[in-house]
C-alpha cells in the first residue's frame, strides 16, 4: 500500500505551508540574486532553508519544545522543490 503524501501539487504538506505562509511574497532576486542569476537551485534551496529557521526560531538559540517541534517541521519541507518553483515563477515573468 503507497500513501500519496503530496498537497495541493506540492511534495508535501510541510512544503506546501512553508511555501504558502513564509515564503509566498518573497522576493528572491533581492536577496539572492547570485543564485537567482545561475539558477542554482540547489543552493537556493539551502538559503532558503537557513532563512525560513531563523524566522521560525527568531534567531532564538535557546533549547525549547516549540523550537524542536518547529524543526521537526522543517526538516520535512523539500527545500529544493520550492527553490526550483521559484526560478520557474521568476522565468516566467521574465518571459512576460
Amino acid at each position: 500500500m503507497t500513501t500519496d503524501t503530496r498537497h495541493n501539487g506540492w511534495t508535501n504538506y510541510a512544503t506546501w505551508r512553508i511555501r504558502l505562509e513564509i515564503l509566498d511574497d518573497m522576493d528572491v532576486r533581492d536577496l539572492y540574486p547570485t543564485e537567482v542569476a545561475d539558477e542554482d537551485a540547489y543552493t537556493l534551496g539551502k538559503l532558503l532553508e537557513e532563512y525560513v529557521d531563523s524566522v521560525v526560531t527568531q534567531e532564538d538559540e535557546r533549547p525549547s519544545l516549540a523550537v524542536d517541534y518547529a524543526r521537526a517541521f522543517l526538516a520535512d519541507v523539500n527545500w529544493h522543490e520550492i527553490a526550483e518553483h521559484m526560478l520557474d515563477d521568476i522565468k516566467a515573468e521574465d518571459k512576460t
